[in-house]
Protein backbone atom coordinates (compact mmCIF):
# COMPACT_ATOMS: atom_id res chain seq x y z
CA UNK A 1 0.00 0.00 0.00
CA UNK A 2 1.37 3.32 -0.77
CA UNK A 3 1.55 6.17 2.27
CA UNK A 4 1.37 8.70 0.50
CA UNK A 5 -1.97 10.83 -1.59
CA UNK A 6 -3.42 9.64 -4.42
CA UNK A 7 -3.18 12.21 -7.14
CA UNK A 8 -3.65 11.02 -10.98
CA UNK A 9 -1.05 12.97 -11.97
CA UNK A 10 1.53 10.37 -10.77
CA UNK A 11 0.01 7.99 -13.73
CA UNK A 12 -1.04 10.12 -16.84
CA UNK A 13 1.37 11.73 -19.26
CA UNK A 14 1.17 15.60 -19.77
CA UNK A 15 -1.40 15.02 -22.45
CA UNK A 16 -5.10 16.66 -23.15
CA UNK A 17 -7.83 14.52 -22.09
CA UNK A 18 -10.35 13.99 -25.55
CA UNK A 19 -13.71 13.83 -23.79
CA UNK A 20 -16.39 16.02 -23.83
CA UNK A 21 -17.51 18.02 -20.64
CA UNK A 22 -19.15 15.67 -17.99
CA UNK A 23 -18.49 12.57 -19.85
CA UNK A 24 -17.52 9.48 -17.97
CA UNK A 25 -14.43 8.56 -19.12
CA UNK A 26 -12.97 10.61 -16.72
CA UNK A 27 -14.53 8.64 -13.61
CA UNK A 28 -13.62 4.91 -14.78
CA UNK A 29 -10.09 6.73 -15.50
CA UNK A 30 -9.44 8.48 -12.21
CA UNK A 31 -10.62 5.14 -10.37
CA UNK A 32 -8.80 2.80 -11.82
CA UNK A 33 -5.86 4.90 -11.15
CA UNK A 34 -6.97 5.15 -7.83
CA UNK A 35 -7.32 1.16 -7.66
CA UNK A 36 -4.06 0.81 -8.60
CA UNK A 37 -2.01 3.45 -6.56
CA UNK A 38 -4.48 1.43 -3.25
CA UNK A 39 -2.69 -2.21 -4.48
CA UNK A 40 0.54 -0.18 -4.04
CA UNK A 41 1.50 0.17 -7.53
CA UNK A 42 3.82 3.21 -7.81
CA UNK A 43 3.90 3.12 -11.35
CA UNK A 44 2.59 1.28 -13.96
CA UNK A 45 5.38 -0.71 -15.31
CA UNK A 46 4.14 -3.93 -14.28
CA UNK A 47 1.01 -2.94 -16.85
CA UNK A 48 0.15 -3.28 -20.01
CA UNK A 49 -2.94 -1.83 -21.64
CA UNK A 50 -4.95 -2.40 -24.83
CA UNK A 51 -7.61 -0.90 -26.44
CA UNK A 52 -9.99 -0.83 -29.48
CA UNK A 53 -12.07 2.14 -31.35
CA UNK A 54 -14.14 4.77 -29.66
CA UNK A 55 -14.02 6.79 -26.47
CA UNK A 56 -13.63 4.69 -23.85
CA UNK A 57 -10.35 3.14 -25.81
CA UNK A 58 -8.80 6.70 -25.76
CA UNK A 59 -8.74 6.26 -21.76
CA UNK A 60 -5.20 4.33 -21.74
CA UNK A 61 -4.00 5.63 -25.15
CA UNK A 62 -2.24 7.84 -25.22
CA UNK A 63 -2.82 9.05 -21.62
CA UNK A 64 -1.14 6.64 -19.26
CA UNK A 65 2.44 6.66 -18.52
CA UNK A 66 2.76 3.05 -19.36
CA UNK A 67 3.18 0.76 -22.61
CA UNK A 68 -0.13 0.49 -24.43
CA UNK A 69 -1.41 -1.12 -27.68
CA UNK A 70 -4.03 0.55 -30.17
CA UNK A 71 -5.77 -2.16 -32.26
CA UNK A 72 -8.51 -1.84 -34.34
CA UNK A 73 -12.16 -2.12 -33.66
CA UNK A 74 -13.31 -5.05 -31.78
CA UNK A 75 -9.50 -6.66 -31.86
CA UNK A 76 -8.37 -5.89 -28.40
CA UNK A 77 -9.04 -8.84 -26.65
CA UNK A 78 -6.88 -11.28 -28.82
CA UNK A 79 -3.98 -8.54 -29.03
CA UNK A 80 -4.01 -8.98 -24.79
CA UNK A 81 -4.34 -12.60 -25.32
CA UNK A 82 -1.13 -12.96 -27.21
CA UNK A 83 0.56 -10.12 -24.91
CA UNK A 84 -0.48 -12.13 -21.70
CA UNK A 85 0.66 -15.48 -23.04
CA UNK A 86 4.39 -14.10 -23.99
CA UNK A 87 4.57 -11.95 -21.29
CA UNK A 88 2.61 -14.02 -18.21
CA UNK A 89 4.34 -11.57 -15.24
CA UNK A 90 1.94 -8.37 -16.59
CA UNK A 91 -0.90 -6.95 -15.56
CA UNK A 92 -2.77 -6.65 -18.68
CA UNK A 93 -5.68 -4.40 -19.16
CA UNK A 94 -8.27 -4.04 -21.84
CA UNK A 95 -10.01 -0.55 -22.04
CA UNK A 96 -13.07 -0.61 -24.16
CA UNK A 97 -16.51 0.40 -25.02
CA UNK A 98 -19.84 -1.23 -25.37
CA UNK A 99 -19.75 -1.07 -29.22
CA UNK A 100 -15.88 -2.07 -29.39
CA UNK A 101 -16.18 -5.13 -26.89
CA UNK A 102 -19.98 -6.45 -27.35
CA UNK A 103 -20.86 -5.31 -30.98
CA UNK A 104 -18.03 -5.91 -33.38
CA UNK A 105 -15.84 -7.44 -30.56
CA UNK A 106 -18.29 -9.84 -29.04
CA UNK A 107 -16.84 -13.10 -29.72
CA UNK A 108 -13.45 -12.66 -28.72
CA UNK A 109 -14.97 -10.90 -25.37
CA UNK A 110 -16.81 -14.22 -25.01
CA UNK A 111 -14.41 -17.09 -25.64
CA UNK A 112 -11.82 -14.56 -23.64
CA UNK A 113 -14.23 -14.90 -20.87
CA UNK A 114 -14.69 -19.78 -21.29
CA UNK A 115 -10.88 -19.73 -21.74
CA UNK A 116 -10.54 -17.69 -18.30
CA UNK A 117 -7.87 -16.12 -19.98
CA UNK A 118 -5.96 -14.03 -16.81
CA UNK A 119 -6.69 -10.65 -17.93
CA UNK A 120 -8.78 -7.37 -16.68
CA UNK A 121 -11.41 -6.01 -19.16
CA UNK A 122 -12.87 -2.82 -18.47
CA UNK A 123 -16.10 -1.78 -20.42
CA UNK A 124 -17.41 1.52 -20.27
CA UNK A 125 -20.89 1.29 -21.10
CA UNK A 126 -22.53 4.25 -22.22
CA UNK A 127 -25.23 2.99 -24.21
CA UNK A 128 -24.24 4.47 -27.57
CA UNK A 129 -22.00 5.06 -30.41
CA UNK A 130 -20.96 7.88 -29.03
CA UNK A 131 -17.65 8.47 -30.93
CA UNK A 132 -19.11 8.03 -34.86
CA UNK A 133 -22.71 9.61 -34.55
CA UNK A 134 -24.92 8.56 -31.75
CA UNK A 135 -26.32 5.08 -33.48
CA UNK A 136 -27.85 2.58 -31.55
CA UNK A 137 -25.90 0.28 -30.02
CA UNK A 138 -25.93 -3.33 -28.39
CA UNK A 139 -26.53 -1.67 -24.68
CA UNK A 140 -28.69 0.64 -25.81
CA UNK A 141 -32.00 0.76 -23.70
CA UNK A 142 -35.26 0.02 -25.06
CA UNK A 143 -37.22 2.96 -26.35
CA UNK A 144 -34.65 4.91 -26.48
CA UNK A 145 -34.10 7.51 -28.86
CA UNK A 146 -30.63 7.69 -30.96
CA UNK A 147 -29.51 8.86 -34.55
CA UNK A 148 -30.41 6.00 -36.19
CA UNK A 149 -33.34 5.00 -34.30
CA UNK A 150 -35.27 8.09 -33.85
CA UNK A 151 -38.68 7.33 -32.81
CA UNK A 152 -37.01 4.83 -30.26
CA UNK A 153 -34.78 1.74 -30.36
CA UNK A 154 -37.25 -1.18 -30.79
CA UNK A 155 -34.12 -4.14 -29.73
CA UNK A 156 -33.71 -4.83 -25.85
CA UNK A 157 -30.29 -4.60 -24.98
CA UNK A 158 -27.41 -7.16 -24.63
CA UNK A 159 -26.07 -7.97 -20.16
CA UNK A 160 -23.14 -7.79 -20.41
CA UNK A 161 -22.01 -8.69 -17.42
CA UNK A 162 -24.11 -12.12 -17.22
CA UNK A 163 -23.31 -13.43 -20.55
CA UNK A 164 -19.64 -12.74 -19.47
CA UNK A 165 -20.52 -14.72 -15.90
CA UNK A 166 -22.34 -17.53 -17.67
CA UNK A 167 -19.09 -17.89 -20.20
CA UNK A 168 -16.89 -18.26 -17.40
CA UNK A 169 -15.37 -15.29 -15.83
CA UNK A 170 -14.01 -15.79 -12.22
CA UNK A 171 -14.97 -12.08 -11.81
CA UNK A 172 -17.50 -10.21 -13.10
CA UNK A 173 -18.88 -6.69 -11.72
CA UNK A 174 -21.14 -4.38 -12.36
CA UNK A 175 -21.60 -0.38 -11.19
CA UNK A 176 -22.31 2.94 -12.57
CA UNK A 177 -20.44 6.43 -12.21
CA UNK A 178 -22.38 7.01 -9.43
CA UNK A 179 -21.16 3.74 -7.18
CA UNK A 180 -17.71 5.20 -7.55
CA UNK A 181 -16.41 3.56 -4.08
CA UNK A 182 -18.29 0.31 -5.19
CA UNK A 183 -16.26 1.04 -8.87
CA UNK A 184 -12.98 1.25 -7.04
CA UNK A 185 -12.98 -2.17 -4.99
CA UNK A 186 -14.25 -4.15 -8.16
CA UNK A 187 -11.20 -2.41 -10.22
CA UNK A 188 -9.09 -3.75 -7.41
CA UNK A 189 -11.02 -7.23 -7.08
CA UNK A 190 -10.17 -7.54 -10.72
CA UNK A 191 -6.50 -6.19 -11.12
CA UNK A 192 -5.83 -9.50 -8.23
CA UNK A 193 -7.95 -12.13 -10.00
CA UNK A 194 -6.42 -14.98 -11.31
CA UNK A 195 -8.62 -15.31 -14.32
CA UNK A 196 -11.22 -13.35 -16.54
CA UNK A 197 -12.08 -10.53 -14.85
CA UNK A 198 -14.71 -7.90 -16.35
CA UNK A 199 -15.61 -4.88 -14.73
CA UNK A 200 -18.59 -3.12 -16.36
CA UNK A 201 -19.31 0.83 -15.53
CA UNK A 202 -22.55 2.27 -16.53
CA UNK A 203 -21.10 5.59 -17.77
CA UNK A 204 -23.09 9.19 -18.66
CA UNK A 205 -22.01 10.32 -22.47
CA UNK A 206 -24.65 13.32 -22.26
CA UNK A 207 -23.47 14.53 -26.14
CA UNK A 208 -24.52 11.28 -27.70
CA UNK A 209 -26.69 9.72 -25.82
CA UNK A 210 -27.82 12.46 -23.08
CA UNK A 211 -29.45 14.90 -26.21
CA UNK A 212 -31.34 12.74 -28.45
CA UNK A 213 -32.75 10.00 -24.69
CA UNK A 214 -34.01 13.52 -23.32
CA UNK A 215 -31.19 14.32 -20.94
CA UNK A 216 -30.60 18.37 -20.59
CA UNK A 217 -26.94 17.33 -18.70
CA UNK A 218 -24.75 14.36 -17.67
CA UNK A 219 -26.22 15.22 -14.18
CA UNK A 220 -29.77 14.42 -14.96
CA UNK A 221 -28.26 11.14 -16.61
CA UNK A 222 -26.11 10.07 -13.08
CA UNK A 223 -29.66 11.05 -11.26
CA UNK A 224 -31.15 8.86 -13.50
CA UNK A 225 -28.51 6.00 -12.78
CA UNK A 226 -29.28 6.64 -8.97
CA UNK A 227 -32.92 6.31 -9.12
CA UNK A 228 -32.86 2.89 -11.70
CA UNK A 229 -30.19 0.98 -10.43
CA UNK A 230 -31.36 -2.25 -8.07
CA UNK A 231 -28.37 -4.64 -6.40
CA UNK A 232 -28.20 -8.56 -7.66
CA UNK A 233 -29.79 -9.12 -4.44
CA UNK A 234 -32.81 -6.87 -5.35
CA UNK A 235 -33.03 -8.48 -8.79
CA UNK A 236 -33.42 -11.68 -7.78
CA UNK A 237 -36.90 -10.97 -6.10
CA UNK A 238 -38.14 -9.25 -8.61
CA UNK A 239 -39.92 -10.35 -11.94
CA UNK A 240 -38.87 -9.25 -15.48
CA UNK A 241 -41.47 -6.98 -15.54
CA UNK A 242 -40.46 -4.88 -12.65
CA UNK A 243 -36.37 -5.57 -14.01
CA UNK A 244 -37.61 -3.77 -17.32
CA UNK A 245 -35.59 -0.38 -17.86
CA UNK A 246 -33.50 -1.06 -14.36
CA UNK A 247 -29.47 -1.60 -14.01
CA UNK A 248 -28.91 -4.46 -11.99
CA UNK A 249 -25.57 -3.18 -9.89
CA UNK A 250 -23.24 -5.88 -8.10
CA UNK A 251 -20.55 -8.78 -8.72
CA UNK A 252 -22.18 -11.39 -10.80
CA UNK A 253 -18.85 -14.17 -10.14
CA UNK A 254 -16.24 -14.67 -8.09
CA UNK A 255 -14.72 -17.59 -7.77
CA UNK A 256 -11.44 -19.50 -8.47
CA UNK A 257 -11.03 -21.13 -11.41
CA UNK A 258 -7.89 -22.69 -13.63
CA UNK A 259 -6.86 -19.65 -15.62
CA UNK A 260 -5.43 -19.74 -18.97
CA UNK A 261 -2.44 -19.25 -19.11
CA UNK A 262 -1.55 -21.70 -16.04
CA UNK A 263 -2.96 -23.74 -18.00
CA UNK A 264 -1.01 -23.55 -21.54
CA UNK A 265 2.38 -23.27 -19.20
CA UNK A 266 1.49 -26.58 -17.37
CA UNK A 267 0.60 -28.06 -20.74
CA UNK A 268 3.69 -27.03 -22.41
CA UNK A 269 5.51 -28.76 -19.47
CA UNK A 270 3.77 -31.96 -19.61
CA UNK A 271 4.56 -32.44 -23.58
CA UNK A 272 8.66 -31.14 -22.89
CA UNK A 273 8.76 -34.15 -20.28
CA UNK A 274 7.01 -36.47 -22.29
CA UNK A 275 9.42 -35.65 -24.93
CA UNK A 276 12.33 -36.09 -23.04
CA UNK A 277 11.21 -39.74 -22.04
Amino acid sequence: MLTEDFSVRRYLRDVSLPFCPGCGNVTVMSHFLKATHELGHENLSKFVFCSGIGCAAWIPSPHFKADSIHTAHGRSIPVATGVKLVRPELNVVVFGGDGDLLGIGLSHLIHAARRNLDITVVLVNNMIYGMTGGQVAPTTPFGFRTTTTPYGSFEHPLDGARLVAVAGASYVARWTTVHVEQLAEAMKRAITTGGFAFVEVVSQCPTAFGRKAGFETSLDILRWFKQNSVSLQQAKKMDEEDLEGKIVVGEFARRKLPSLTKTIYEMRRIAKDAKKN
